[in-house]
């Protein structure tokens, strides 16, 4: 069963669309972020992508000089679909490596891919990286986690949907067949969780960005791992944390929660 240091919780760490450069880049709210996650000490952060606002090279230049402040061993980083903007997808490469990768901590496997196309907002998994994705999770793990930028599904409160990955449907069958828990996404900066038959999908809102949408606040995600057990936060740089979604990874029953700002708490099983 996933167990992290000193017989805490298993813990991860999400952070997605830093926007690093543009006039809405919040660095106060970064900083904060991750001065808080350095104090939790996870197991693993996840960048889920949109560490840029136009893909340029000094803007990643500023966005590795915030990674490189956390103090974490496990990182997985993706691109989002504004860090492909003009080429950006090299300034990646030169300074975060691979834009797939699969991490494999205890009996926890991470598998990240990037599912960008550069200069569109839209993106795709691609048929042909399936097979890769479900040997890739073919080996024994107790949490088997798929991380993307953009959605598989829509998000409420976004409006007209035009940017879940175009090979949606495909791309859920093989996270199905492979045998996934968790996925974890970006790109809307609207924070959301569902269930789709045995697989729970976590989107994350901004960290870092005024870019928001109603009364949207900038957050990250907590995800915490106890044997079957997983909960997953919504924490506020400087101010409080609330539950998204709780679930066990043995009986796929689950409890979803509303957020606050939305004026209502509510839960399913």
């Amino acid at each position: 069963m996933p167990q992290g240091r000193d017989g805490r919780p298993f813990t991860i760490v999400q952070l997605s669309d830093l926007h690093c450069g543009q006039q809405f880049f919040l660095p106060t709210l970064l900083e904060r972020a991750i001065a808080e996650v350095n104090e939790l000490a996870p197991d693993v952060v996840v960048i889920s992508g949109d560490l840029t606002s136009h893909g340029f090279k000094e803007e990643y230049a500023v966005a590795r000089d915030y990674v490189d402040e956390i103090e974490c061993k496990s990182l997985v980083v993706i691109p989002g679909n504004h860090d492909s903007r003009n080429v950006g997808y090299v300034h990646f490469e030169e300074l975060f490596g691979d834009r797939n990768s699969v991490l494999r901590v205890g009996d926890v496997t991470i598998v990240a891919v990037d599912s960008t196309e550069p200069d569109l907002d839209n993106g795709q998994i691609g048929r042909g990286r399936y097979g890769w994705i479900e040997e890739q999770f073919a080996d024994a793990a107790d949490l088997r986690i798929f991380v993307l930028h953009h959605h598989l599904l829509p998000v409420p409160g976004t409006g007209r949907e035009r940017n879940i990955v175009n090979d949606a449907g495909d791309a859920l069958e093989c996270l199905q067949r492979a045998g996934v828990d968790l996925v974890l996404s970006g790109h809307k900066h609207v924070p959301y969780a569902w269930r789709l038959e045995d697989l729970f999908i976590v989107n994350a809102g901004t960290v870092s960005s005024s870019r928001l949408r109603g009364h949207g606040r900038p957050c990250y995600n907590v995800v915490e791992v106890d044997g079957t057990h997983v909960s997953v936060w919504r924490k506020y740089p400087f101010h409080d944390q609330e539950r998204i979604i709780q679930f066990s990874t043995e009986t796929k029953t689950y409890e979803k929660y509303t957020a606050r700002i939305e004026g209502e708490v509510t839960s399913n099983r």
